[in-house]
């Protein structure tokens, strides 16, 4: 038979083996044991890789921003064309006292506000329907007045383009006014329009601009706008402008300061960048040498990182990173960040036997107190 104090003892030692024996401590993931338990390797489906310099460069991918040659090589709008659409002013003098267009006795007749109707043409009493759109405002007035000069002795013509629907371009996303602007003198091209319309209100360094003209669009980065003349483009009637955040972001989990879905700060970003960005190894719990990083990868750069030629579609990639080897922080300094990767940091070996030790130590308390209540 067992004592009070015997069988106290008992449990007490029966519960420690439990704990310790059944792996159920808390932790924040899976171990580095773990994950390299579903490697290739021994028959998991990911490829566990250490990443050095080689992988570094083969994996080092930035999304392709830009325009076409279309969006180019397109020569600036003439800022004075009439376009379909248009709103024209016209005034027109009769050097008769009795005018053909004006009451009697008035030299001048205003015409405002004539809108260019969509096949590009408008019209003019006496003169007919005359096509405007494609022509200057010199160049129409000149039509108008050999029309007029059959009619009406030595007519004077001035024509002037205002701001119509036939020639704008629309803005919306993150500028300071968004709307429908014209394309005018000071701003035929993409930058000087952005500028009209009171320029950017999202962070620089994570802007895109997107440019969509009938089924063709383009996109860049803000910043290279001004980086590169040549992507200051030259617009066109009916552009769509979009101006965006980049929407790009990671996952950070495991032994980090922080663990959540976080958004780009920069066009690239390595693994240290990211790291730092949710606020780096946890000193406490975090193991240095088990900072892995998991996405799909192409096949065309998994068989570059595996010196392959055999695989096929998108292959499950774990990325290893050791920043305790002497040029690890420059590897990792190296190793850029893509859309959806996933940044797992495992929990120190010693953690977990910290934990195995209170768990042990909780317990034997616990007996304690049984044993103590037990010999009372």
């Amino acid at each position: 038979m067992f004592t009070g104090s015997k069988l106290a003892k008992a449990v007490a030692l029966t519960a420690a083996v439990a704990v310790v024996s059944s792996c159920g401590l808390p932790r924040s993931g899976p171990t580095k044991r773990e994950i390299y338990s579903g490697s290739v390797e021994k028959d998991g489906n990911a490829f566990v890789v250490s990443v050095n310099d080689h992988v570094a460069r083969a994996t080092n991918v930035t999304p392709a921003l830009g325009f076409s040659k279309a969006f180019i090589n397109a020569g600036v709008v003439g800022s004075d064309t009439i376009h379909a659409g248009d709103v024209l002013g016209l005034t027109i003098w009769e050097n008769v006292d009795d005018p053909l267009l004006g009451a009697p006795g008035t030299s001048a007749t205003p015409l405002q506000e004539v809108q260019v109707d969509g096949a590009g043409f408008i019209f003019i009493p006496y003169a007919g329907r005359i096509r405007a759109a494609g022509n200057t405002p010199e160049a129409l007035r000149r039509i108008i007045t050999q029309k007029l000069d059959k009619q009406t002795p030595d007519p004077q013509v001035l024509v002037s383009r205002l701001a119509g629907d036939g020639a704008t371009v629309s803005i919306v996303g993150g500028v300071g006014g968004q709307g429908v602007y014209p394309i005018e003198r000071p701003t035929r091209t993409l930058g000087s329009m952005l500028a009209k319309a009171g320029g950017i209100s999202v962070e620089p360094e994570v802007t895109q601009i997107t440019v969509i003209r009938g089924n063709k669009q383009g996109k860049i980065w803000f910043e290279d706008l001004y980086k590169h003349p040549k992507l200051d483009i030259p617009l066109r009637g009916g552009d769509r402008i979009l101006i965006e955040q980049d929407t790009r972001s990671f996952t950070a989990l495991g032994a980090t300061g922080a663990q959540s879905r976080v958004k780009f700060t920069s066009q690239s970003l390595s693994a240290m960048e990211a790291i730092a960005q949710v606020g780096g190894l946890s000193s406490n719990f975090a193991d240095p040498k088990g900072v892995f990083v998991l996405r799909e990868e192409p096949a065309k750069i998994a068989n570059a990182v595996l010196n392959r030629k055999d695989l096929q579609g998108e292959q499950r990639m774990i990325y290893v990173l050791d920043l305790t080897k002497p040029n690890g922080i420059f590897v990792a300094r190296d190793f850029m960040i893509r859309d959806g990767d996933t940044i797992y940091i495992t929990e120190a070996p010693f953690v977990q036997w910290s934990k195995t030790l209170s768990a042990w130590m909780g317990t034997l308390n616990s007996a304690n107190t049984v044993n103590t209540l037990a010999g009372n």
